[in-house]
C-alpha cells in the first residue's frame, strides 16, 4: 500500500474523530486516499468494513447508535435528515427498541432501503431541524409522529406520545398538526393516542387502563382532573369516579423523575384518603398481566361506594 502524506494522514483522522469513525466513499478520495488504498483499508483482518453502500467504519467492531445515525445520512445524502427513534433518542426519550434508522429525504433522491437504514421520501422535508456535530435530526413532534406511524402496538405508541407530552418536550397541539399534515397510512394508532392524551392520560400505563376500564364495561372516569376541598388543591388522580368518590393511580417509580416525584405520588395518595375519597392502587405489572382481577377491584370499589356519604370534593377537568 502506498504511504500517505502526513497532511493526508491528518486530513482523514480530523474527519473521523467528526464523525465517529464513519466516512464516505467520496470523503475518503477527497481527502487523499485512492481506490486501491481504500480497497487495501478494506481487506480480510484490514482495519475497516463496510458498513454501508459507499460507507466505511474505521474500525472492526460493532457500530454503535451514534455510528449507525451518522453512516445512515452519509448514505442518504446531504439533505437527510434522522427522524423516528433516531432523533428521539438525542432528546433523551425513551423509545422502543428499533432495529432501523430512519431518515427522510427529499422526493427526488434516489436512495433505497437498506441494511438497518430506512429511507421516507417526503416533500414535507423539515425546514428546521437540530444539528449535532455532524448530525441531523428532526425536532421532537415530527419524529414522535413518524415513529408512531411504524409501530403497531398500540402501548408502544402510547409510551412514545405520553412520554413526549409528559416531559414537556412537544405539546398535543403540535402532535396533531404533524398528524393532519403528515400522511394518513399508518397513523390510526397516533390518532387513538392522541385522542386518549387529550382526554387527561398521562402515560402508556395509564392508557392500558383506559382500554382496560372500556372493555369491562366500567362506568367512564375522568382522567386527571383537579380535585379541591373548597378552593384549597388537593390531588389530581389518574382515575376519578365524581359520583362514586372513588380514585384510581397507576403507581409505578418510572414515570417519577426523582425519589422526591415518589414521595409526592405518596402524599397525595394521603390526602385523598384522609378526606373520604376510596383510592385504588395498581402497578403496571397488574394492568397488563391481571386484568380480570383489576376490573374486579375497581366494580367492587364502586359498588361499596353506593349509598356512602360522598366527599366534599369539587372536580376541574384535565386542561
Amino acid at each position: 500500500m502506498p504511504r500517505l502524506g502526513e497532511y493526508d494522514r491528518q486530513a482523514i483522522v480530523e474527519l473521523l474523530c467528526r464523525q465517529h469513525d464513519v466516512i464516505a466513499r467520496a470523503q475518503a478520495f477527497e481527502s487523499g486516499l485512492g481506490r486501491e488504498q481504500v480497497r487495501y483499508l478494506l481487506r480480510d483482518g484490514g482495519p475497516w468494513r463496510r458498513l454501508l453502500p459507499g460507507v466505511y467504519l474505521a474500525h472492526t467492531g460493532s457500530p454503535s447508535a451514534d455510528q449507525r445515525e451518522l453512516g445512515a445520512l452519509l448514505y442518504a445524502g446531504p439533505r437527510a435528515v434522522l427522524t423516528g427513534p433516531a432523533s428521539l433518542r438525542r432528546f433523551g426519550l425513551d423509545v422502543p427498541r428499533a432495529g432501523v434508522v430512519d431518515v427522510l429525504v427529499p422526493t427526488n433522491v434516489q436512495k433505497h432501503d437498506v441494511h438497518f437504514v430506512r429511507v421516507h421520501r417526503t416533500s414535507r422535508l423539515p425546514r428546521g431541524f437540530c444539528v449535532a456535530g455532524e448530525a441531523r435530526y428532526a425536532f421532537v413532534p415530527r419524529a414522535v409522529a413518524d415513529a408512531a406511524r411504524e409501530l403497531t402496538d398500540i402501548g408502544d405508541v402510547r409510551a412514545v406520545v405520553a412520554g413526549a407530552v409528559q416531559r414537556r418536550m412537544c405539546s398535543i397541539g403540535h402532535l396533531v398538526e404533524e398528524l393532519d399534515h403528515g400522511p394518513k397510512q399508518g397513523s390510526a394508532l397516533l390518532r387513538r393516542a392522541l385522542a386518549e392524551v387529550a382526554d387527561g392520560v398521562r402515560s402508556a400505563a395509564e392508557g392500558q387502563l383506559r382500554a382496560l376500564i372500556t372493555r369491562s364495561g366500567l362506568p367512564m372516569p375522568m382522567f386527571n382532573p383537579r380535585l379541591f376541598v373548597g378552593r384549597a388543591f388537593l390531588a389530581v388522580p389518574d382515575c376519578w369516579w365524581p359520583d362514586a368518590g372513588v380514585a384510581a393511580e397507576v403507581d409505578s417509580r418510572a414515570w417519577h423523575l426523582s425519589p422526591l416525584g415518589w414521595e409526592n405520588t405518596l402524599a397525595r395518595h394521603a390526602r385523598m384518603a384522609a378526606v373520604g375519597i376510596i383510592v385504588l392502587h395498581f402497578a403496571p405489572r397488574q394492568i397488563y398481566t391481571e386484568r380480570r382481577e383489576v376490573a374486579g377491584l375497581i366494580r367492587s370499589a364502586l359498588a361499596a361506594a353506593r349509598g356512602r356519604p360522598l366527599p366534599e370534593v369539587r372536580t376541574r377537568p384535565a386542561g
